[in-house]
């Protein structure tokens, strides 16, 4: 049993980096976007 919730884990963990690396980087763009739009420096 603990052989499958550690597969699970291994299997799991890069699917939910990526959805925290996509949300990051969605929200620097929309940033982005609003700056360019503003005429103003990201950062």
């Amino acid at each position: 049993m603990q052989t499958y919730i550690l597969a699970g884990y291994v299997l799991i963990w890069p699917a939910v980096s990526l959805a925290v690396l996509v949300m990051i980087l969605g929200a620097t763009v929309k940033d982005a976007r609003a700056a360019r739009q503003e005429k103003r420096d990201l950062v």
